[in-house]
This record gives structure tokens, C-alpha cells and sequence, in this order.
């Protein structure tokens, strides 16, 4: 079975979960890409796809919406499965509370056009450097601050379990 593990990524944080993501679906011998969407040429020859990005505006970064939207009918005939790396381990309380509301909003404008298994949201790294002043001054009042948030064991949990089924599906027909 033959897997891409497609990103859209700011500062590296996203890419460096899907690379991670990638090698954990290799270790359970899946045959897989890892790429930014940007620069997938044939989305076609993939039998599965997992896909994320970045969350900038509670929106995906607009060059992995415009692969979905370009690509909806194939990655509709395939499994998919969605990743958006956001910030929501970092945000004070009230604000958690809201990030739980997050997940469905995120990928809404995706629904219409394809299906797909799961979405994990998950948290990143976000440094001073990245941000404006009023970024930064944003990220003082509303979250614990700077900092790589990433949960690895709950990144390798999710990427197991989509391992788990990609692995019981039926191989694909040669040709």
C-alpha cells in the first residue's frame, strides 16, 4: 500500500509530525511518501492519504486547502485521514474550552467534497521569532507562552491506529 503523508508547514513544526507520522506508518511496513502538498506531482498513484497542516487564522494554510480542492475527486475515492497542527495545549483556561470546538471548524469547507477516516488536532512549537509584536503580546494574554507543545505519544497512537487499518485493507491489484 502506498501512503502520502502530505503537509502544509510555517515554521517546520508541521512538517517535522509528518515526517514523524511517515516513518511511524514505515515501521509498521507501509510504503510511504512524505511531502509537502505543494510539491506532490501525481496524487494519484497514492492508495491512502494522511494530510495536514499548519492552522494559522483557525484556517489550514491556504496551499493545503487548494490541494484538497484540486484533488477532492481523487482523494474521495481513497481513505484519508486529517491532521492540523494548531496551538490549543497552549492557550489558559477559558480559552481550552474553545480550542474543543476547533476540530470540526477546522476542516468544514473539506466536508462537502470528500470523506475522511479521522482528524487529529494536535499542538506544535511556536517560538517568540515567529510572531509580531502583537503576536506576542496576543500569546502573553491568552497561553502559556512560547514553546514546542508537540504529544508524541498521542501523534504515535494516531498514527498506529491509521497503520492498523491501512494494514487490514486489501492490497491494491497490481497494474
Amino acid at each position: 500500500m502506498k501512503v502520502l503523508v502530505g503537509y502544509s508547514s510555517a515554521h517546520g513544526s508541521t512538517r517535522e509530525i509528518a515526517e514523524h507520522l511517515g516513518a511511524r506508518l514505515g515501521g509498521h511496513g507501509l510504503d510511504t511518501d512524505v511531502s509537502e502538498l505543494a510539491r506532490v506531482v501525481d496524487p494519484g498513484r497514492y492508495d491512502a492519504y494522511v494530510l495536514g497542516s499548519a492552522v494559522h487564522d483557525q484556517r489550514w494554510l491556504p496551499e493545503a486547502r487548494a490541494f484538497v480542492a484540486e484533488h477532492a475527486p481523487e482523494l474521495a475515492a481513497k481513505p484519508v485521514w486529517l491532521f492540523s497542527v494548531g496551538m490549543p495545549a497552549a492557550l489558559r483556561f477559558p480559552l481550552t474550552l474553545l480550542a474543543g470546538l476547533q476540530p470540526a471548524a477546522l476542516v468544514a469547507e473539506f466536508t462537502d467534497r470528500l470523506s475522511f477516516r479521522d482528524h487529529l488536532v494536535v499542538s506544535g512549537v511556536v517560538r517568540d521569532e515567529h510572531l509580531s509584536l502583537l503576536g506576542r503580546l496576543l500569546m502573553f494574554a491568552t497561553s502559556h507562552g512560547a514553546g514546542d507543545y508537540r504529544d508524541w505519544d498521542r501523534i504515535d497512537a494516531w498514527g498506529d491506529g491509521v497503520a492498523r487499518v491501512l494494514t487490514a485493507l486489501p492490497a491494491r491489484p497490481a497494474g
